[in-house]
């Protein structure tokens, strides 16, 4: 990391007990969870839910040694994440009770990248992402939508890019496929669709926060993927982040005031950092993390079950 990256952090750390009081009014319908990811454990890749200082984890799965892109349903009882099976050529997205247990496997074609699961605000479907080389040796990257049982998968031709999550209201936003990949926002069938970004460098992995009014995603229109945050309109666009290594994985806190997201670190993988929306209080959570996603809610029952289990 250059210099000034690493001084935001140091300053950062003398505003953390103005930053921890506003956390835990954040994380109190979670109970204290703030957000789920996966953490490389080895060679292996598992799925933990966190504190917002990486202090207090607990472990929801480890199913195929590669899981990942966790995402907790809006009634806090059920996450949806991807495994990874055929020496890794083969990614499917399934289901579990937030317990562990329960295990369902939703997608089941091979040799595509199925990923990124997003809930709808109700709860009865989820959104993913679906890649593949084509017929014509030509990367595919496609738009998917299918019950919260797996039934009814469809693919939602309209829209031609990746990336896709649901809008609180219901409307749907991702990153288009094309040279400099641009964010939108659609409705569930693709149509009437909004162009939020136009710019000659790539804008990818957008996150809508949970009170519908910010965007957070990544762009590289200074040299480095960053994280940017914008009005849910497109209108001022802000640079957060000012390093030499790329960043990933933007997602939210409950209160629609932090960003979370990952930073490459020395070992070749990742460690999780948080910063307010405005670029301050930009603070490192946790090492070896990546694909965070945020805690809205977490069903009581189902959270007790699982600090049974560790």
């Amino acid at each position: 990391m250059t210099q000034n990256f690493c001084c935001k952090i140091a300053l950062a750390a003398i505003s953390l007990a103005l930053f921890s009081s506003c956390a835990i009014n954040q994380s109190s319908m979670s109970d204290g969870y703030s957000f789920i990811y996966s953490a490389k454990e080895g060679d292996n890749r598992s799925v933990y839910l966190s504190d917002q200082y990486g202090r207090d984890r607990l472990k929801v799965i480890d199913l195929t040694n590669n899981d990942g892109y966790p995402s907790i349903s809006p009634h806090g009882k059920t996450i949806a994440f991807y495994g990874k099976y055929d020496n890794n050529r083969t990614w499917s997205i399934h289901k579990v009770d937030l317990d562990g247990s329960n295990v369902i496997r939703l997608t089941n074609k091979r040799f595509v990248w199925d990923s990124a699961p997003s809930w709808s605000p109700d709860g009865s479907s989820i959104i993913f992402s679906r890649e593949y080389k084509g017929a014509s040796n030509q990367w595919q990257e496609e738009v998917w939508l299918m019950d919260e049982n797996g039934n009814n998968q469809r693919q939602i031709h309209a829209l031609k890019g990746r990336a896709a999550s649901f809008l609180p209201d219901g409307k749907i936003i991702f990153q288009s496929n094309s040279k400099h990949s641009q964010l939108f926002i659609a409705d569930i069938h693709g149509n009437n669709q909004v162009q939020l970004t136009d710019t000659n460098s790539s804008n990818r992995s957008p996150a809508v926060s949970p009170n519908g009014k910010y965007i957070a995603f990544l762009a590289n229109r200074d040299g480095n993927q960053e994280v940017y945050v914008m009005n849910i309109d497109g209108s001022d666009q802000r640079r957060l982040t000012f390093n030499n290594i790329e960043d990933w994985d933007p997602a939210w806190s409950a209160d629609s005031n932090y960003i979370y997201f990952i930073s490459q670190n020395e070992s070749d993988f990742y460690d999780v950092f948080s910063i307010h929306r405005d670029g301050s209080s930009l603070i490192k959570i946790l090492n070896s993390g990546s694909q965070v996603n945020s805690v809205i809610n977490l069903d009581t029952t189902q959270l007790s079950k699982l600090k049974e289990k560790q």
